[in-house]
């Protein structure tokens, strides 16, 4: 698949609509919009973490991977299964099961080196440990936001629970077992 860019602005948006994948056109306000522009702001997300310290450069490798991954969410997103253009037949990109299935791989390869939990983790500790946190809350609206679009796939729906898993397991990591748990009724106790 090849993705010529010549010009960046086209004035079709001046109107508060813009083209889906299957050229129909949408309020930018649509579920459909709202949720693949949700996973945009992940995919940025995702790119500020890259540029913190304190990552394992294994993580580093992953979420690259993970960051090109949401490209392919984003494009599934953006045609509708029932376009009424052939769909899946004319070659459309689809999230696939064997890209969750990399993921649950990598939950495992990495909960596999950490204690097991005692409490719920406060996002934060490391620097690397807080972005992947606002990544992994970033995810779940994402996830919430795909909920909302009729239609869509369940591959993606599938992708994101188990990356926002996979960012929170990350983050656990990047803390290497110093990490912020809740106390229950903490400040309570202090009054």
């Amino acid at each position: 698949m090849t993705v010529n860019l010549t010009r960046i602005y086209t004035r079709l948006g001046d109107d508060g609509q813009t083209h889906l994948g299957d050229m129909s056109r949408v309020s930018k306000t649509d579920a459909r919009i709202e949720a693949y522009g949700t996973v945009d702001e992940l995919n940025s997300h995702i790119g500020v973490t890259l540029t913190v310290g304190g990552m394992p450069e294994t993580f580093i490798t992953w979420l690259r991977r993970i960051q090109n991954d949401l490209f392919d969410v984003g494009a599934d997103l953006a045609v509708p299964e029932t376009s009424g253009d052939g769909g899946d037949e004319r070659g459309r990109l689809r999230v696939r099961a064997e890209q969750v299935t990399w993921l649950e791989q990598r939950c495992d390869e990495v909960n596999a080196t950490l204690a097991p939990l005692k409490s719920f983790v406060l996002p934060g500790g490391t620097t690397a440990a807080a972005h992947l946190h606002v990544c992994r809350t970033v995810c779940r609206r994402a996830e919430r936001r795909v909920l909302s679009v009729e239609g869509s796939s369940p591959e993606v729906l599938r992708y994101l629970n188990r990356l926002s898993d996979l960012l929170f397991i990350l983050s656990r990591g990047a803390n290497a077992g110093d990490e912020p748990l809740w106390q229950p009724g903490l400040s309570q106790d202090q009054a």
